[in-house]
């Protein structure tokens, strides 16, 4: 079955860091827009960061900028989001979301999403 799993959430404190993964089973990464969302208790979906696999360009939100590093590594089919200095408003659960490349590195329509890690920051 063609699949995104996350992983790597947790409980940090603020000013901690976390790297969270996303791996993609029964498919490759070769050419795909990845996106990282998330979703705080009560708040509405948010992009976070995007990348194009083949060229690795990157797309961040502003709040993100910074702190946040999106990258992948191919090899393991895996693309991953680096987050530093975190805050207590980055409390969500995080979802990984992809679609072949069609002209942008944030995927408009993805066909893979995955079941979200959730990321706790207390202050």
């Amino acid at each position: 079955e063609d699949q995104l799993v996350e992983s790597g959430g947790g409980l940090v404190q603020a000013g901690g860091s976390l790297r969270l993964s996303c791996a993609a089973s029964g498919f490759t990464f070769d050419n795909y827009a990845i996106a990282w969302f998330r979703q705080a208790p009560g708040k509405e979906r948010e992009g976070v960061s995007c990348m194009r696999t083949s060229d690795g360009s990157t797309y961040y939100a502003d709040s993100m900028k910074g702190r946040f590093t999106i990258s992948s590594d191919n090899a393991k089919n895996t693309v991953y989001l680096q987050m530093n200095s975190l805050k207590s408003e980055d409390t969500a659960v995080y979802y990984c979301a992809a679609e072949v490349y069609g002209g942008s590195s944030c995927p408009t329509k993805p066909n893979y999403w995955g079941q979200g890690t959730r990321v706790t920051v207390s202050s």
